[in-house]
């Protein structure tokens, strides 16, 4: 008798784990549609975006607190238009790409500050170097199960060891992180936020 239970669970397990995954929203971003960038101000415009990144938020369910958002960009991928500029920025002054080849930022919640906008406190890391940093997001189209998620992380370069400059060029201490992403509930409820 026990072995004829112990048979079940298997098919019992295989029957609920749809239930279980199908009661959380889950998204996807089009990277088509989507951006990762920066902006830093200097005496020479430095703005540029990531050629090669990742990104996905998941939620454990319907609340929009329970959100756990994870962007991770390939260093070397950076893109300003200028040869000269991206190779000063992948170097040891700046980004190190060499030895620190990922920009990453996860946060594991969600605070709602407005009806379409919301801090993400989490962990940014650039040059292998990790702090805790908030991007400040404002989310289109809640409600229709699509919409663009844009927000910016500001962070001060100097507090990550990127202290060089360029050459002939006067660059600020603040960087702007550019984060434009589009995105699609593909399974799942629709998420709960405060109107």
């Amino acid at each position: 008798m026990k072995m004829r239970y112990l048979a079940a669970l298997p098919i019992l397990a295989a029957l609920l784990a749809p239930l279980s995954s199908a009661q959380v929203p889950v998204f996807k971003f089009d990277k088509t549609k989507s951006r990762i960038g920066f902006n830093v101000k200097a005496s020479v415009p430095i703005a540029g975006k990531f050629d090669k990144w990742e990104a996905t938020m998941t939620f454990t369910s319907t609340d929009v607190k329970t959100g756990v958002l994870d962007i991770k960009a390939q260093a070397d991928s950076v893109d300003t238009g200028s040869g000269m500029k991206d190779g000063k920025l992948k170097s040891k002054d700046f980004f190190d790409a060499e030895n620190n080849p990922y920009i990453t930022f996860h946060a594991d919640k969600v605070v709602q500050t407005g009806p379409n906008t919301f801090d993400i406190p989490g962990t940014f890391t650039i040059r292998g170097v990790s702090k805790p940093q908030t991007l400040s997001m404002t989310v289109s189209g809640i409600g229709t199960g699509e919409g663009d998620i844009k927000g910016i992380l500001a962070f001060d370069r100097k507090d990550y060891g990127m202290n060089s400059g360029i050459p002939f060029i006067k660059i600020a201490d603040r960087v702007e992180v550019e984060v434009s992403l589009h995105g699609k509930r593909v399974s799942g409820p629709p998420m709960n936020v405060k109107q």
